[in-house]
């Protein structure tokens, strides 16, 4: 596309921007994901401790694990150029318009609420502008009325869009102008409270001399309130306006063109083992209930992943087709036809339907005909639960079997449908996208391309790995001669766009941005701010949702759990991936082609680039800039003439020296990110953004804070993380009366100020230093545990430096937060010798004393220094715990007791050196207890991760029992123990996934692991060097990974085992047995001793399945080289850093590229 048409369009991204990634806040819940083999590891962990990389210190990776790493680097977008293709028809930018309608109505809205709250708020009743609100607001209800019909008639109407626009900006001057006069009004009444009858009028119960000194800002603020009212007036008085409909409801409108509704029919061109593995799985979870009376299979993914083909795969294969007696596929769609959609199951079984019949008539219809019968459903393309629930279901319930498979891109739809078993369905890998896309163009095989092959990887990442870009992209290829020069043409074509989003793409993702609601667009959208393929955190996110005000608040919940609520339904919609490597999917990143779209949606308000090459016409429209810098300095637009309306500033990377002027030109910014420079000072002008709700300045060099900013009064959240030479915190910060959030983790502050407990809205504070009683007028080295009582809406509390806290004369400091859900306590670690006696015994009091509330989810323990635990351990104020982590608590001898914990998911003990054994005390029973006769333990509980634990040698979860065994040989007793479970015991029902790492003398597993887990999906032992034998647990997981297990002799009889990884076990000499094995995973090391068992194995595999094992290297010993050299060592921290389900798609550089970009700053621009 030529330069003069994307200076007209208006999503302004810069050409050739750089691509760096940089993050806002590093808010990370733990990371729970297997590190690579280690040859190291077992001699680090011997020693009490492990290495950390690129001198890492172990501080600094307990931070990764409570997810507040400097070197984890969420990344804020990048420059990238939005170069629309040209293949993009000129219809698609009519349906988004110059102003999309989605984000007005929420815009509308906001300022609806907004305008009925500050009504009647005394800094406005101060100001006498009341009635002009006043009439404001009906105005802007009046509109809101029309607004639907106007995003339906905007697709065909250029006059409708225009006057979208308009709108558009006189909102956003309205949103602008209730900041001002909530300002203005404060600072009058600050020297003049109005009287307590709250029916005040300007000037009433003032002095003379007081009311002449409201007459300036008055006159301001209703001068300026008068002249929106009098443009607003304006748009409503025109005459489209005139024409719109108030009764027309939402409606959808995305691209028009009608889309194909799928078949039964298995899809040509299937790739991928995959496809076959998944469809093996899920025919034998049908079969395996077939019996049942009702059984609910759902397949989830982003649209366009493929969910359909699986589903038609399993539809038609012969064991389905032979085991029920009645089939039906119904494609669902969004918008179907009740009558129709019960006519068409119907058709499928045979059964001719009457013309005219109702709806009650065809249901009656369709009972009477399965009652009795074995049927198997498939509901594709689900996009409203009641399809099942109000209109199928009663029908199906006559049913003998009834067996329903639905497709849906929502999560949720599985939920209210009451799904038994989801399956997921991902990315391509870049192989199979590969193979897909030649096959996909009807070549036969892969040598008639194979000099395209380098062409084509670049052409499958240009789309993104979604299955359905890759065979649009070859049916556009396909018209093309097969030369690399023809393939390279057509990707120029996107050189810019960084992926390939043509029409018939465009328009089936559309499909799912049109069905948010419309308080979701906006949020959606915004993500699009983020660099391609970065990392999204949940908490990060959500505060830039909360400054540009787009959550809509409701009574009764804070507004940060409202916005959690929103992220999450973005997850579940498919429109946010989320990271698989966090427990929780507090993590999560936007596919290329949704950004893509979003870009496009949003093109007219956003840019991304380098603002340097912005003119001052294309700055009069923009409301949110990613700025990418190419120089060291940070270097503004001249702006002289124009009036910037930026809301959102995000700086990439960071610049490295920023012009002051920021601070003088954008003075309507919200949000304001320039953390990862060397940001040194903030100048004293930056008072003057009133209406600044986020500041972060993570990272930066800044040694203090000026006292100006005391009047950011609309300030909402401030992140001081990382900042090395920030020491203390201005006495201004007691001002900061809207603050929700300050973020000072791993800032050593050590001065603050007095009189914190008057900023009642406090909900999120990360590292509150606990002071050792200093009584300075002012200031002081820390705060007392007694001053928390003043925040009574606190969600996440990080309180550290706790040895310096004394004991308190109240239990009460914590239980009162009714809304705190983390909670994170950090003792410091002694620079040289060990605590006194005195300070241990005063810290276990202390501890003792921190009862939590019982709602609280997320608990994590660090460094603690006692040596035992407190009392409140299991008992009923942790009944609604989710995650705990206990790191580097190394000198009790004993875990607490939280088996009956009822709501626990997520478990992680690293560090816990002085433990040598685990037993009932963990479980929580005891033998003799009578609740112990009849319990589940651990009954929610899903991640399980021990690591770093050198002392640990036995595991057992129930008392011991001494059992002759009379089998051996000439009838000889052997001795041996076991656990002596109870009968009506049951443990980890749930346990999906359990790691063990660098525990060198744990001799053996619980027998009860892989007999009654069966849910464990996944078992991790890395560095377990006592360990001798793996075998005869018949329902241990689908995946086992071990590393560097030295003393391992022997993996046998798993039967459920469908992969597994083994590196740096030397002795391993009898794998064997493992009739589900599809997937074997060998590190170099072990291409040796692998010789004497694995055609044993492929023997197995031929024999069962009828094909090839797959067999693949872990790691080459050049990596391994570079990686030990790189780490110091090639010792691994103990930390959830690695994603081996990742490093499975990777080649070999690539892997180490990864680790590395995880690892160090801006290391892989290096590589």
């Amino acid at each position: 596309m030529a330069s003069s048409t994307l200076a007209a369009a208006s999503c302004f991204a810069a050409e050739g921007a750089t691509c760096t990634p940089t993050g806002m806040q590093d808010l990370r819940r733990p990371r729970c994901v297997s590190p690579p083999a280690a040859s190291a590891a077992a001699s680090a962990s011997s020693q009490g401790g492990l290495t950390c990389p690129h001198g890492i210190s172990r501080s600094l990776m307990i931070e990764l694990i409570l997810r507040r790493s400097p070197r984890s680097r969420s990344t804020l977008s990048s420059g990238l150029s939005v170069l629309l293709p040209a293949c993009i028809q000129p219809s698609l930018f009519a349906i988004y318009g110059t102003s999309h309608p989605a984000v007005l109505a929420s815009l509308l809205g906001s300022c609806a609420n907004k305008l009925k709250d500050i009504i009647t708020d005394e800094a406005i009743l101060i100001l006498g502008v009341e009635k002009e609100l006043t009439k404001l607001l009906r105005r802007v209800e009046l509109i809101q009325c029309c607004i639907y019909d106007a995003e339906k008639r905007r697709i065909k109407e250029q006059a409708v869009n225009n006057w979208l626009g308009q709108l558009r900006d006189v909102i956003y001057d309205v949103d602008e102008i209730l900041d001002v006069a909530r300002c203005k009004g404060s600072k009058l009444l600050a020297g003049h409270p109005s009287p307590s009858s709250g029916k005040s009028v300007a000037c009433k119960g003032l002095s003379v001399s007081s009311c002449f000194c409201n007459i300036v800002p008055r006159r301001d603020v209703a001068t300026r309130i008068r002249s929106l009212n009098k443009k607003i007036e304006n748009i409503a008085n025109d005459k489209i306006f005139s024409t719109f409909n108030s009764s027309t409801q939402p409606t959808r409108n995305g691209p028009t063109s009608k889309l194909i509704r799928s078949s039964n029919l298995v899809e040509p061109n299937l790739v991928g083992k995959e496809i076959i593995h998944s469809s093996m799985k899920l025919v034998d979870l049908v079969l395996a209930h077939k019996e049942y009376k009702s059984y609910k299979l759902g397949i989830v993914g982003t649209g366009g992943v493929g969910k359909t083909t699986l589903a038609q795969k399993i539809y038609n294969d012969q064991k389905i087709k032979g085991s029920f007696k009645m089939h039906a596929w119904i494609s669902v769609s969004q918008d179907y036809s009740e009558v129709t959609l019960l006519k068409e199951v119907l058709r499928n079984i045979g059964v001719h339907s009457e013309q005219g019949e109702s709806i009650t008539e065809l249901q009656r219809n369709l009972a009477q005909t399965i009652k009795g019968e074995s049927f198997f459903l498939v509901l594709d393309d689900v996009w409203h639960s009641n399809v099942w629930t109000d209109l199928l279901r009663p029908a199906f319930h006559e049913t003998s079997v009834g067996i329903i498979l639905v497709t849906t891109r929502d999560y949720q739809i599985t939920k209210r449908i009451g799904i038994d078993h989801t399956h997921q369905v991902d990315l391509m890998a870049v192989e199979v996208g590969w193979e897909l896309l030649w096959k996909s163009m009807n070549i036969e095989e892969e040598k008639e391309v194979q000099n395209l092959r380098k062409t084509g990887i670049e052409i499958v990442h240009k789309c993104g790995r979604l299955p359905l870009a890759i065979k649009v992209t070859a049916s556009a290829l396909s018209s093309r001669e097969l030369t690399e020069n023809e393939w390279k043409r057509y990707l120029g074509r996107f050189i810019g766009s960084q992926s390939i989003l043509l029409d018939e793409i465009e328009e089936a993702l559309y499909l799912s941005y049109d069905e948010l609601p419309h308080r979701l667009k906006q949020c959606f959208l915004y993500c699009a701010l983020y660099v391609e393929d970065s990392v999204i955190e949940r908490d990060e996110v959500t505060w830039l949702w909360i400054a540009e005000g787009f959550i809509e608040e409701q009574q009764g919940q804070l507004i940060e759990d409202i916005a959690e609520e929103y992220y999450y339904e973005l997850i579940h919609r498919n429109l946010l991936q989320p990271e698989m490597i966090n427990f929780d999917q507090d993590e999560c990143k936007m596919h290329d082609l949704l950004r893509q779209l979003a870009l496009n949606i949003s093109r007219e308000e956003c840019f991304i680039g380098d603002v340097a090459t912005l003119r001052g016409g294309n700055m009069s429209k923009l409301r949110r800039v990613t700025a990418v810098i190419k120089k060291d300095m940070l270097v503004l637009p001249r702006v002289d003439k124009v009036d910037v309306k930026v809301r959102t500033f995000l700086t990439v990377k960071g610049p490295w020296r920023i012009e002051d002027t920021l601070f003088k030109r954008f003075l309507l910014l919200r949000v304001l990110v320039l953390n990862y420079s060397l940001v040194q000072s903030i100048p004293g002008y930056i008072g003057k953004l009133i209406h600044l709700r986020l500041l972060n300045l993570d990272y930066t060099g800044i040694s203090c804070l000026p006292e100006s900013i005391g009047s950011l009064k609309n300030l909402q959240v401030l992140s001081l993380k990382w900042c090395n030479d920030l020491h203390g915190l201005p006495l201004a910060i007691t001002l900061l009366c809207s603050l929700r959030c300050l973020d000072l983790y791993g800032t050593e502050i050590n001065q603050v100020p007095k009189g914190m407990g008057k900023l009642k809205l406090l909900t999120y504070l990360g590292y509150y230093p606990v002071g050792d009683r200093s009584d300075d007028a002012l200031v002081q080295d820390g705060w007392k545990l007694e001053e928390l009582s003043s925040w009574s809406q606190m969600r996440h509390l990080g309180m550290v430096k706790l040895e310096r806290a004394t004991h308190s004369s109240t239990n009460a400091v914590l239980t009162d937060k009714k809304h705190l859900k983390e909670l994170v306590l950090k003792w410091t670690e002694r620079g040289e010798g060990s605590y006194s006696e005195e300070d241990v015994g005063n810290t276990e009091k202390v501890f003792e004393q921190l009862i939590p509330p019982d709602n609280l989810e997320d608990l994590s323990i660090v460094g603690f220094f006692g040596r035992r635990y407190p009392t409140w351990f299991g008992t009923t104020c942790l009944s609604s715990l989710i995650y705990l982590k206990l790191i580097d608590v190394q000198s009790c001898e004993e875990l607490p007791p939280i088996g009956h914990l009822p709501n626990l998911k997520y478990v992680r003990i690293d560090g816990a050196h002085a433990v040598a054994k685990v037993g009932p005390e963990f479980v929580g029973c005891k033998k003799g207890d009578h609740v112990c006769n009849e319990f589940v333990a651990f009954p929610k509980l899903e991640w399980l991760i021990f690591a770093d634990m050198p002392n640990w040698e036995e595991w057992s979860f129930f008392e011991e029992e001494v059992v002759a065994d009379v089998s051996g040989v000439d009838g000889a007793a052997e001795i041996r123990k076991e656990d002596a479970q109870p009968a009506r015991v049951r443990l980890l029902p749930r346990l999906l996934e359990l790691q063990l790492h660098g525990c060198p003398k744990l001799r053996d597993l619980p027998q009860q692991l892989g007999k009654g887990t069966t849910c464990l999906k996944e078992l991790t032992l890395i560095g377990l060097n006592s360990l001798k034998a793996v075998e005869d647990r018949p329902v241990l997981s689908e995946v086992l990974v071990i590393e560097d297990c030295e003393g391992l002799e022997k993996v046998s009889n798993l039967p459920e085992v469908a992969e597994l990884h083994v590196g740096g076990c030397p002795n391993l000499s009898h794998v064997e047995r493992l009739d589900s094995l599809q997937r074997l995973g060998l590190g170099e090391d072990m291409q040796e001793i692998s010789s004497r068992w694995v055609p044993g194995l492929q023997e197995q595999h031929q024999r069962l399945h009828g094909e090839d094992l797959d067999i693949y290297t872990l790691f080459s010993a050049a990596l391994q080289e570079q990686w030990s050299t790189t780490t110091e060592g090639g010792r691994y921290p103990a930390s959830e850093l690695w994603n081996l389900g990742e490093w499975r798609k990777m080649t070999m550089p690539e892997v180490l590229k990864y680790v590395l970009k995880q690892l160090c700053c801006g290391a892989e621009e290096h590589l």
